[in-house]
């Protein structure tokens, strides 16, 4: 078996558990890769018994056979990690080092456990959807419009609010006034969606969610589409520019750029270990059913 480690940070509190995550990949003849810059934050403080390869970018993964991806850090890193898989399909498994973890599901005191799981096959992989960007403006995003949470529009810093006229396969749907919108997957829909009150939805339920922010007419609310939708804005404000954003990627566009959001073309994989599930992960991260008082 050979590994990719991915992460972005490395926190003092967090050396001990890296350390464990390294000493049982090596214990168990697993071949391990480390994304160059996190090998360069590691440094000397976490000690390899075994020499570990170095990872630069997706391009290496067509001439590398990885089986994993293992991400450590919270959402925020897997974010950033698949922007480094691309469509090469290679599993990610996350590693909770940071807050509430809804994708890196898995405790960090539990790095030894889930490896053993990995190598018996007690697991379960998840196709996740993703979002493309169609844009007038090659140079937007570069050569990844791809998000696995979520894309907005939003009001800049300083703003009135902003119109933005939506369209679902080209039939118009509504004008929003409203300090921005949000197009959620499946997986963002726990995110940023949730917080301005949209939807939970399931993991493979083949919908888009869109949500507006903080909307100037209060009978607009959020609603759920098919996957197969192609939706597209014209946008308009008394501010020049606005902010786009794909999942932590942000750019500045104006009332020139023509913006479209439709699935994309291939899916994103995350490793499920047979003892967790997208069930368990909300009622644990989301507190559900525990009473504060007992």
């Amino acid at each position: 078996m050979q590994v990719v480690i991915y992460g972005k940070t490395i926190k003092e509190g967090n050396l001990d558990f890296i350390q464990t995550l390294f000493d049982t990949l090596h214990d168990r003849d697993i071949n391990v890769f480390v994304f160059v810059p996190y090998l360069r934050l590691m440094g000397d403080r976490i000690k390899q018994k075994k020499d570990v390869g170095a990872f630069e970018s997706h391009l290496d993964l067509k001439t590398k056979n990885i089986d994993f991806m293992i991400t450590l850090g919270g959402d925020g890193t897997i974010l950033n990690a698949i922007s480094e898989i691309r469509d090469n399909g290679v599993p990610v498994l996350g590693i909770n080092l940071g807050r509430l973890g809804f994708l890196a599901s898995v405790e960090k005191s539990r790095m030894a456990q889930a490896i053993d799981l990995l190598i018996h096959d007690r697991f379960s992989i998840e196709l996740r959807t993703l979002l493309f960007l169609e844009t007038n403006d090659d140079k937007l995003f570069g050569d990844y419009k791809v998000a696995l949470n979520d894309f907005t529009i939003l009001k800049r810093d300083t703003s009135s609010m902003i119109t933005v006229n939506t369209f679902i396969n080209g039939a118009y749907l509504t004008t929003y006034w409203a300090d921005g919108i949000i197009i959620s997957t499946p997986t963002g829909s726990t995110g940023y969606n949730l917080s301005c009150g949209g939807p939970i939805i399931f993991p493979g339920s083949g919908n888009f969610v869109i949500t507006p922010v903080a909307p100037h007419n209060l009978n607009v609310r959020p609603i759920v589409i098919s996957q197969d939708s192609v939706v597209s804005f014209e946008v308009d404000g008394r501010a020049d520019s606005f902010l786009c954003t794909l999942d932590s990627r942000f750019e500045t566009v104006g009332q020139t750029h023509q913006l479209a959001i439709r699935k994309n073309d291939y899916m994103m994989k995350l490793v499920q270990l047979e003892d967790k599930s997208f069930l368990t992960t909300i009622r644990e991260k989301l507190a559900w059913g525990k009473d504060s008082r007992n």
